[in-house]
């Protein structure tokens, strides 16, 4: 139950930190002032489905059809805490690569553009998406397949719990500063929100897939560094308020 809670503070933590720095930096408060009313509405309407109805969502239905599917694998892999940990924070983060790379084929596309429709690195913007994207992406399924068969889940919740927490992080326009010794520690092998940023770029959004790490786009040829942060961000659409929740095709 503790590890429970210290997961969930620092989820909830984090994006209270980010929201108050947002709000107490200049940059931050003109971008959500320009914020138009369909962005806060689909902003607020992702961070509730994310944050709330998912991990509902993973704690009856999804859970109940791995009890029906496996009845008597429950709690049958024994691995130390840290192997649990990396499972999280490595193993299903090169999974994930694969399945955002996925999300961005002539196949998916359709229903992840609604996220590229941010138009600046803002945090309330983490989790924008069609209504129904989410049964799409691995994290809804591997997190809690894998909650199910740990016998001592700790270390893999922990690394939930800090992908979410930098999910948030390089969503929103918090920048380290290239002089310091921070970002010339993680700046070799961690997705930064400058790294992002250029995920997010109208002309060049086919790069840097990766959640946690740089080496699956290092490995795959994905990866693309710059020292400025892109001029535009955010694809144009045509869809309507309605299409953009429910039924993202034109």
């Amino acid at each position: 139950m503790e590890i429970d809670n210290f997961a969930q503070l620092l989820i909830f933590g984090s994006f209270i930190g980010l929201v108050g720095w947002t709000i107490t930096n200049q940059v931050g408060r003109t971008q959500l002032k320009v914020k138009s009313r369909e962005d806060w509405l689909l902003d607020g309407t992702g961070l509730t489905i994310q944050g709330i109805l998912i991990p509902l969502l993973q704690a009856t239905l999804v859970y109940w059809f791995y009890q029906y599917l496996l009845p008597t694998q429950q709690g049958y892999l024994k691995v130390s805490v840290v192997a649990a940990f990396l499972i999280s924070f490595v193993v299903v983060d090169y999974l994930y690569y694969w399945n955002h790379r996925l999300l961005h084929t002539k196949l998916l596309w359709k229903v992840h553009q609604v996220h590229h429709t941010v138009t600046q690195m803002d945090v309330l913007g983490t989790s924008r998406n069609t209504l129904w994207t989410s049964l799409l992406i691995i994290y809804l399924w591997i997190h809690t397949l894998f909650l199910y068969l740990l016998a001592d889940p700790t270390g893999y919740l922990l690394g939930v719990s800090l992908t979410s927490a930098l999910d948030l992080w390089r969503h929103s326009s918090l920048l380290i500063p290239e002089s310091i010794w921070l970002y010339k520690f993680l700046s070799p092998w961690l997705i930064l929100p400058q790294d992002h940023a250029w995920h997010h770029c109208r002309e060049i959004h086919n790069y840097n897939y990766g959640a946690n790490l740089k080496i699956w786009d290092k490995l795959h040829g994905t990866y693309y560094e710059s020292k400025k942060m892109p001029s535009i961000i955010g694809i144009p659409s045509s869809l309507n308020l309605l299409q953009k929740l429910l039924f993202p095709f034109s």
